[in-house]
């Protein structure tokens, strides 16, 4: 196990994307911040908050559950059942730009899955995506907007991100 990030890092990554999404949102557009289940939805409130301090406005923080929209739902490979949990967005999500926001981008799959839900829900003006690591192997033409850290583990290698929250510690590792 090899550590990329520790606690310190991590707050100084949420600061820089932070400082990058607010220099990049226009005067007088509104946006929201949606954290893909489970770990985005952690970062996402992170940013959320960070960002409502920045712009001195309450910005919305919503939770996507992408289960249903997941290209592997029905894969023969696929040995459990998935388990299917709310998405939590109390706001409209139209003629906003939204933050959408994952804590490791990797296949581009889940971003894409994400995507689709959020076009369901609405029409926003734009989606910007917002990572806190992104690492190789795309296999959808997808690319984050925010990037915290780009690494490059080895094939098989497994990038996670352990927060606080969740997993009473604050770590991005590689195993």
């Amino acid at each position: 196990m090899k550590v990329l990030l520790n606690a310190k890092q991590i707050e100084q990554i949420l600061k820089k994307l932070t400082t990058r999404i607010v220099a990049d949102t226009p005067d007088n557009v509104e946006i929201a911040v949606i954290g893909i289940r489970s770990r985005g939805e952690i970062v996402a409130q992170r940013l959320a908050g960070r960002l409502s301090e920045k712009m001195d406005v309450e910005i919305p923080c919503g939770t996507l559950d992408i289960t249903l929209y997941r290209d592997d739902l029905n894969s023969p490979k696929g040995i459990t059942q998935p388990k299917v949990r709310t998405t939590e967005i109390g706001f409209d999500i139209d003629d906003k730009i939204i933050i959408l926001v994952d804590d490791v981008l990797h296949t581009g799959r889940s971003a894409r899955a994400a995507m689709d839900a959020l076009i369901d829900l609405g029409r926003p003006k734009a989606i910007r995506l917002a990572v806190l690591v992104e690492r190789t192997g795309r296999e959808f033409p997808i690319q984050a907007d925010y990037v915290g850290l780009k690494t490059r583990p080895k094939q098989g290698e497994l990038v996670q991100v352990l927060l606080m929250e969740s997993d009473a510690r604050e770590q991005v590792i590689v195993q």
